[in-house]
This record gives C-alpha cells, sequence and structure tokens, in this order.
C-alpha cells in the first residue's frame, strides 16, 4: 500500500521528495493521486499540478477518522499510484500532542512512513535521531529514510554507514543545490502559477527522483489502496456521503441529484485561491454551478449568480489592483444591497472591510461591507473550536465546529453597522474570543472550513443561493454612485 513521507520538522524536504516521486510516476509510469496530512492550501496546489488530479487534504481534527478513510481509499484506488505527504514533524498536532499528526494518519490508514532528513550538517548523530523517530511510537513502521542535503559522495557514505548501525534501510540520497529550493513567502510555498518554468521543474524533479532515489525500493511502497468496504446501502463516493450524512429531509437527498440550476459566483484569481477541491464537489453535487470571477481583474459578477464565495488567498499582496478594480468591488457592494448571500473565509474577509494596509503600510480601500480596518499583525495559526453565538446565513447556534486559522493580519473594529459577531473561538494556548462578522446574508471569518467535515454549512449556502435573487448585469452609472465608494472612509 502507500506510504506517508514525513520529516524530523518543517523544511526537511517532504515537499520536494513528494514532487520529485510524483513527476517521475507521471511521466513514466501511469497515474498518481497524491494527499496532504493537516490544512494546508499551498503544497496541495503544486503536488496536483504535478501529479495532474486533484491533492485531497486527509485533517481527522477538520473532518473526521470516517472521512479520512473514505477519502483515502476512494481517490487513492482510483489510480495507479498513491502517496501521502505528512505535516511539519512526524510527530507534531494540536498543541503539544500528536493529534491530527501525520504519525496519526500513518496509524489510521496503516500507512508505513518513509522519512525525511535534512542531513547536510550530521553524520554518526543521524543514527540517534533516527533511532529516535522509529522507536517512539510502538506500532508505527518506519520503512527507511530519504536523505536530503547531501553534498558530497563520501558525505553520503558517512550516513549511510550510520543508518546501517541501526539496520535502516537508506532509500535515496538528495544533493544540495539551489536550483532545487522551493520559493516561498509568509504563509507557505508560492503557488504554482507564480513559479516560472513550472515544467522545466516538474522535468528536473523528476530526473532527481531517477537519479538519486532507490527506486526498487521506493516504487513498491507506492502501490494504491485498495476500495473501501462500507456497509450495504452506504454510499462509496465520500462526497455523496458526506451529503447524505447532513441530509436531514427528503427534499435534501434529492436536491442531491439536481446539477446546473444555481451560479455562484467565486473569486478565483492570485489574489483568492485557498480552497479545497471537495468544496467545488459539494456544491455541485447539490445543484450549484461555480463560476469563476477574478476581482484582480476588475471583472463583473457574473450575470445570473444567486451569491458569491471569497476564498482565502493573498489580497494584502494585491491590496492596490483590488482598491483599483471599481466595477469588481462595485458589483460586490450590488450584491451585498440586493441581498446575494455572501461567504468569505480569511483574504476574503480582508476585501468586505473598509481598509487593508499592503506588506509596504499603504492603505487601501476595500468594500466596506464590513466595519473594519486591516494591518499587518503577529501570527494567529493553529486549530479553533468555534461556537457561534447565533443563527447566521449559514451556522445555527449550539453547534460546535473546528476550524484552522492561519494569517499575519489584525482588525481594528469602526463600528458595527447592523453586523453581530459571528462565535467564540477557543483553541490550544489562545484565550477565546469573539471573532467573524454575521449578517442574514454575509458569513465573514478568518476561520477555514473544510466542508466535507460540516457539510451542513454547504447545504444552508445553498439553500441561500436558491432563495436569492439573480444578479443582474447592469454597467456602472452615476445612479450607482453611492455604491461605487465604501460606506467609511478608507482611513476610518
Amino acid at each position: 500500500m502507500a506510504c506517508l513521507i514525513a520529516a524530523p520538522c518543517s523544511g526537511s524536504g517532504k515537499t520536494l521528495l513528494s514532487l520529485a516521486l510524483s513527476a517521475l510516476l507521471r511521466r513514466s509510469r501511469g497515474s498518481v493521486q497524491v494527499f496532504k496530512v493537516g490544512p494546508d492550501y499551498l503544497d496541495p496546489q503544486l503536488l496536483g499540478r504535478v501529479s495532474g488530479r486533484p491533492c485531497r487534504n486527509l485533517d481527522r481534527l477538520l473532518c473526521g477518522q470516517e472521512w479520512l478513510q473514505r477519502a483515502f481509499h476512494w481517490w487513492g484506488s482510483q489510480a495507479d499510484h498513491c502517496l501521502v505527504e505528512g505535516v511539519m514533524g512526524l510527530f507534531d498536532g494540536r498543541g503539544a500532542s500528536a493529534e491530527g499528526s501525520s504519525a496519526e494518519v500513518a496509524s489510521l490508514l496503516g500507512l508505513p512512513v518513509v522519512l525525511v532528513v535534512e542531513a547536510s550538517r550530521q553524520a554518526g548523530s543521524l543514527a540517534a535521531l533516527v533511532r529516535g523517530f522509529r522507536d517512539h511510537q510502538p506500532g508505527l513502521e518506519l520503512a527507511g529514510v530519504v536523505l536530503n542535503g547531501v553534498s558530497t559522495e563520501r558525505h553520503r557514505a558517512l550516513l549511510s554507514e550510520a543508518l546501517a548501525s541501526i539496520a535502516m534501510p537508506l532509500l535515496g540520497a538528495l544533493p544540495r543545490h539551489p536550483d532545487l529550493s522551493l520559493p516561498s513567502r509568509h504563509l507557505g510555498l508560492l503557488p504554482p502559477d507564480e513559479l516560472q518554468d513550472f515544467q522545466a521543474r516538474s522535468e528536473e524533479w523528476a530526473a532527481l527522483a531517477e537519479r538519486h532515489l532507490d527506486l526498487e525500493r521506493l516504487l513498491p511502497l507506492l502501490a494504491p489502496p485498495p476500495p473501501l468496504k462500507v456497509a450495504e446501502g452506504s454510499a462509496r463516493d465520500p462526497i455523496r456521503w458526506c451529503l447524505e450524512r447532513s441530509a436531514q429531509t427528503p427534499a435534501d437527498l434529492e436536491c442531491n441529484e439536481r446539477g446546473g440550476e444555481l451560479p455562484i459566483a467565486i473569486a478565483s484569481d492570485a489574489a483568492f485561491h485557498f480552497r479545497y477541491p471537495e468544496a467545488t464537489e459539494l456544491l455541485t453535487a447539490l445543484g450549484v454551478t461555480a463560476l469563476p470571477w477574478q476581482p484582480l481583474a476588475d471583472q463583473p459578477l457574473p450575470q445570473g449568480c444567486r451569491g458569491v464565495i471569497l476564498p482565502g488567498g493573498y489580497p494584502e499582496l494585491h491590496a492596490a489592483e483590488l482598491a483599483a478594480s471599481h466595477r469588481s468591488q462595485c458589483d460586490l457592494r450590488r450584491a451585498a444591497a440586493a441581498g446575494l448571500p455572501i461567504y468569505a473565509e480569511c483574504g476574503g474577509l480582508l476585501l468586505l472591510g473598509q481598509m487593508l494596509e499592503d506588506p509596504l503600510g499603504e492603505a487601501h480601500a476595500m468594500a466596506g461591507l464590513l466595519p473594519f480596518s486591516a494591518r499587518r499583525g503577529s501570527l494567529q495559526l493553529g486549530y479553533r473550536q468555534a461556537t457561534p453565538l447565533g443563527d447566521g446565513l449559514v451556522t445555527r447556534r449550539g453547534e460546535v465546529l473546528a476550524g484552522h486559522e492561519f494569517h499575519r493580519w489584525e482588525l481594528s473594529d469602526t463600528a458595527m453597522d447592523g453586523s453581530e459577531r459571528l462565535w467564540q473561538l477557543e483553541g490550544w494556548g489562545w484565550a477565546p474570543r469573539l471573532e467573524g462578522w454575521t449578517t442574514p446574508t454575509i458569513h465573514a471569518s478568518w476561520l477555514h472550513l473544510h466542508w466535507a467535515g460540516c457539510p451542513e454549512i454547504c447545504r444552508r449556502l445553498r439553500n441561500a443561493v436558491a432563495q436569492a435573487t439573480p444578479f443582474p448585469e447592469a454597467a456602472l452609472t452615476a445612479g450607482d454612485a453611492a455604491l461605487a465608494v465604501p460606506p467609511l472612509s478608507a482611513g476610518a
């Protein structure tokens, strides 16, 4: 069966090894399905581009154990090869525990672990490090080690001898080379659309695997899993299973069969691209048609759309262009005034505020639908438990949801202006706090949700879209002057 590629810590080379194997397999040995542990958006974009298939996140804390099993076996069994890239260090999970860690996922799925070690400054100490990871959790199988940052043949021989002393297989040794580095910024690796000569890079990754990995030992660890055996009457497709699990009435089940009836605009450009593939698949299964919308290109909202989704991304890096996109911002305000449902997460939230500072500290006017301004602040990172304070667009009082927060921005409130706080967030090492905004037609929060873990969110959004009036196509006229600028000044 497939293996899980892990490491002692972030920055060791997990993604490089996963990209190299995926590129090689796709080039010469058929299809490959890649998975990523945890709530990452950027690594999956790279892995999906190289493999030619959507990379699927495996996150028990966000989606639950049964989804984990169903997703892995369903999509993994449809390819010729399969691999899972871990997250952070092998045993790093929520807080100081291994909850949600790569080790937990490997145990739940019965996967052997390939440990990637950045060994550029090590020799004999490698044996102690690997022995510790091998023995830390009884029952977890360490299939072998791939070394990264090996400078010379002599260095490789030293490291190989160290691993042989503890009977640990050496599965490959990647060289130190600046061309193999993966560029990054404050939230992670650069997405594939921002990497120059991506195809050439893919060929280099494939050649790297061919030259420096022990493929005779590694390829048997990339076999696909078998299809999952499920109870009679239960859906095999995890998307269908998700929606059946969240259905409350026969009418809910009926709407699963519809398609292409309810258009919704999804911001999709360099500023907004943090979303899981399952989000679109769940919407499609509910009869919602996703229409790409590019605010950065100052596109009007698609004619006839009945709602808007603003996913996360990097709006702060494009704040000036977004501020200059008058037609897009005006249409967003017109949609809000018309009562179309608007769902915004993290970077999408920033577009709804009064003002956004770019990394140089310059302020730019945003859509002005919510009463805050945003500027760079301290890192907010981790899993959160969210308890809604009341009934909102897609949330209900008394529910408890699991999400993930990851940003470096802080908000200064200006006024409530008819909106209310969405929910209380709690997380390991963080004091509980009120967060987000909600109105009958707006859901806006820092919190990223994986809808596979809370499909009722998707269903409620679909129902709100079904009740909305289609957005009309209209040019910006003098009569729209009140909507052409934010209701509060950019400096508020």
